[in-house]
């Protein structure tokens, strides 16, 4: 006397078994909170590598004007030295203030209606060049 395969014509309930709806609730859950704990971190880390874009572009800013100032009595504008008033990745606008004889201000802001205008860190990166001092502001926005 064997248990039978089926009864009344349908599989038995150990021959089939499938997810419940509490077990599926579950596996719900545990990736919903895995997913609020990683999507900040990693839009946190989208932020640090992307100021990467306004630093680069403000050494080659700096570059730029170490050049023109070799053959000119001042440091010179953004039109002056042919750089563009954007980063190369877009997401910082560039100014070059405070020109003189001996020193400039280049600052990279973030453009606002992108991504990376959420970065309250780095609302503002600076590098001011003034003879053969060069000051990086903030500090924590140049270390990568």
């Amino acid at each position: 006397m064997g248990i039978p395969a089926r009864i009344g014509g349908k599989a038995s309930a150990a021959g089939s078994r499938g997810f419940t709806l509490i077990e599926l609730l579950i596996v719900v859950a545990i990736v919903a909170i895995l997913a609020r704990i990683a999507v900040p971190a990693y839009s946190s880390y989208v932020q640090q590598s992307r100021r990467l874009d306004a630093t680069v572009a403000i050494r080659n800013i700096q570059f730029a004007e170490e050049k023109y100032r070799a053959n000119n009595a001042t440091y010179g504008s953004l039109a002056q030295i042919g750089a563009a008033a954007t980063s190369s990745e877009g997401y910082y606008s560039l100014a070059v203030s405070n020109t003189s004889a001996t020193g400039y201000t280049i600052t990279a802001t973030p453009v606002s209606g992108k991504s990376q205008a959420a970065d309250s860190t780095c609302s503002s990166i600076q590098l001011q060049q003034s003879g053969a001092t060069t000051t990086l502001t903030p500090s924590a926005c140049w270390s990568h």
